[in-house]
């Protein structure tokens, strides 16, 4: 063998071991930061999801008073919602360009660190901005960037406590270009931020068989995501923006009960929506099968020794007429809650005071909290 490629070999075998060690180092450190991350709230409609990010809206919608609630009521973190577009343009260098949404949004981080609350800042942008990921590498490009600029902004606060969250529900098709734009993002977050945790998930709505098909990234400090909802028949029975027959539903209970729900199913005009919701009674739903599919969450990360949360799940909160029973929805809360803790697995409910929220609010009004959901998810009845 040329003496070149002797040393070459020579490099490569003590290259490999560190390697390893770093990895496994890096896995360490993700592994001890899930552990800030053990029951959580997002915090939605503020920074995203919204039409008008007015200094009104993003002043009023979540204010102090409920950063201090939240810890109040025991949650240990938070799930900051972040739209991409009016967070690109207040990190942009542009003449003109206004930073008051970047401005708001460091107030809203660190009154939620002075708050003693970890903080998921979760990049969550419009479907829209989704698709066009899943189709331009331009649209990838200045997704990078925004990332890039993001980390290294957030690079000074606390990496025990800040991490970093690529992507909310990607709803890109196709695996292996989602898989190349995480990892690629992921490489450009640890050159701008090289101490912060990242938090990844899979393509599409990131549910349990999105996780369980994702293969890990080569970063070791690293936590995988996942979201849980099912089944949508119970938790978004109501809602009027996604499945047509969902708005049509109403008082569909949680377990279900054994007979017939005959009724409520004759409410369904469509015979394939009706099949649907025929099978939610049939299906045997209750706190086996859901700890049965948290197994199969757990199992995945100890397949690949990575640490895992659910950083969404919830139900839609019922109003007269519409929604699911207030029993019902704290079941189901319940459940989900107990079955991702047997599993070790932290989590977050999904959300604050949107419409599947732990609390009710009216702008410049103090939150109404929902005690029953709090006894859901565990946490402290006495504020």
């Amino acid at each position: 063998m040329p003496i070149r490629f002797r040393f070459l070999a020579i490099l490569i075998a003590f290259a490999i071991p560190a390697l390893a060690q770093d990895r496994a180092a890096d896995l360490k450190v993700a592994f001890a930061r899930a552990q800030h991350l053990k029951h959580g709230i997002n915090a939605s409609g503020w920074f995203a999801q919204w039409s008008d990010y007015s200094d009104k809206h993003l002043d009023t919608y979540t204010d102090d008073a409920d950063i201090a609630l939240i810890a109040k009521m025991g949650f240990d973190h938070v799930r900051l919602s972040i739209d991409a577009e009016p967070l690109a343009r207040s990190m942009s260098h542009y003449p003109g360009a206004s930073n008051d949404f970047l401005t708001r949004l460091d107030h809203a981080v660190d009154t939620m660190l002075a708050n003693k609350l970890a903080v998921i800042i979760d990049v969550h942008p419009t479907d829209d901005y989704k698709r066009q990921l899943g189709t331009s590498n331009d649209a990838v490009e200045r997704f990078t960037m925004m990332w890039r600029r993001l980390a290294a902004h957030y690079a000074d606060r606390d990496p025990n406590m800040v991490v970093f969250e690529i992507l909310n529900e990607p709803e890109l098709s196709d695996g292996y270009r989602w898989a190349g734009i995480q990892a690629h993002v992921a490489e450009a977050i640890r050159e701008a931020a090289p101490h912060h945790t990242i938090v990844a998930e899979g393509t599409m709505w990131a549910d349990i068989w999105d996780l369980v098909g994702l293969e890990p990234l080569a970063d070791g400090n690293v936590i995988y995501n996942f979201h849980f909802y099912e089944p949508h028949e119970f938790t978004h029975q109501g809602a009027t923006w996604s499945v047509p027959y969902w708005s049509l539903t109403h008082g569909v209970p949680y377990p279900p009960p054994e007979g017939s729900m005959q009724e409520i199913i004759n409410e369904v005009p469509d015979a394939v929506d009706r099949y649907s919701m025929q099978k939610y009674f049939l299906d045997g739903w209750g706190a086996h099968r859901i700890q049965v599919m948290m197994d199969d969450a757990a199992s995945w990360g100890r397949q690949y020794h990575v640490p895992v949360i659910c950083d969404e799940f919830g139900v839609i909160r019922g109003w007269p007429g519409h929604g699911p029973d207030p029993e019902s929805r704290s079941n189901w809360i319940r459940d989900v809650r107990t079955a991702l803790e047997a599993d070790g697995i932290g989590w977050a409910m999904w959300d604050y005071r949107g419409g599947f929220g732990v609390v009710t609010k009216q702008d410049g009004q103090p939150a109404q909290v929902d005690d029953a959901v709090v006894k859901a998810l565990g946490l402290n009845e006495k504020r």
